[in-house]
């Protein structure tokens, strides 16, 4: 794929349909994602009611999508404690629900063994009433861009979409990784989607758009250098950081712990300075949806790099 294929594939990135998709999954008709919490009249929780709408979505794409059914129970308030760090980790007898993972995938041509995995958490926190536009709505409609984005397109490599629950324990992303370590899945980059454009009340006033992205692995230096270049070299525009982890964390830490080293995450801020982390003021109509679109552009980017020119290092 020439350079200016992948300008163009950027610039189908559209802010406004990524603002309804958050809208639709963080306000109205759902105000939040949570396998615990099912609204009046309705049948299902907000968390299944999120997955359809998302695999509705894919289906009208042309994907195909996966259902892997995970058990999980919801996380407990514990107030006493700092209002970000309130949930606390479920009892032995408390209630179990099934939480599902979504999976997408454009099958490769020349080199389908060869995986390039992105994923994002689709739920909100299942401890308090938060409709979580930052944490993690975001990442949750930019995978679904993304999609959008790739539609029709032939990789050469076989990339897979991944939409997994991190709100409710257990995570269910150690489930995908684990079981692609037992199929023996060869993947080649793992992108992490969470909290794109939360930063601090002081940069979003400096109107600063930034994008962190964090590597654990020595082998993840060169794939995060990769998501730094492709913001230069296509304009895109954000103040772009480079962190090295001390220990696995996040989703991403889910592939790392099952050996897949050549793993990054893209967020806003680290450490996450977003002043309603965990917090029922979490809404997308404070999102900044233009810092959201620019890192889904970086995001799409190092994808599509990688898909054309193998991994870095």
């Amino acid at each position: 794929m020439a350079d200016i294929q992948i300008r163009d594939r950027l610039a189908q990135v559209d802010a406004a349909r990524l603002q309804a998709d958050l809208h639709h999954l963080a306000c109205n008709p759902l105000p939040c994602r949570r396998v615990n919490l099912t609204l009046p009249g309705h049948a299902q929780s907000t968390l299944d009611e999120a997955d359809d709408f998302i695999c509705a979505r894919l289906e009208s794409l042309g994907y195909s999508v996966e259902r892997e059914p995970v058990p999980v129970q919801a996380f407990r308030c514990e107030m006493s404690k700092k209002k970000s760090t309130w949930y606390a980790r479920p009892r032995p007898n408390d209630p179990w629900y099934t939480a599902y993972n979504l999976y997408a995938e454009l099958p490769g041509g020349s080199q389908p063994d060869e995986i390039i995995l992105l994923c994002a958490h689709k739920d909100s926190q299942s401890w308090v009433g938060s409709p979580g536009a930052y944490d993690n709505g975001v990442g949750t409609v930019a995978l679904l861009e993304i999609a959008r984005c790739l539609s029709g397109y032939r990789p050469n490599r076989t990339i897979r979409l991944l939409w997994c629950n991190e709100e409710h324990g257990p995570w269910t992303s150690v489930t995908a990784a684990n079981r692609c370590a037992e199929r023996g899945d060869n993947l080649v980059a793992v992108i992490n989607v969470d909290s794109l454009g939360g930063r601090s009340p002081e940069a979003v006033a400096a109107g600063r758009c930034t994008n962190v992205t964090l590597y654990t692995e020595d082998e993840g230096l060169p794939l995060a250098e990769l998501v730094s270049e492709v913001n230069a070299s296509y304009a895109i525009g954000l103040e772009q950081s480079v962190i090295k982890r001390q220990q696995p964390g996040d989703d991403d830490g889910s592939f790392i712990k099952a050996g897949f080293p050549r793993t990054i995450m893209n967020l806003g801020s680290f450490p996450y300075s977003h002043a309603f982390y965990h917090d029922e003021r979490d809404v997308p109509h404070d999102v900044d949806y233009l810092n959201v679109m620019m890192g889904v552009q970086v995001t799409l980017g190092t994808l599509l790099r990688v898909d054309r020119d193998g991994a870095p290092g």
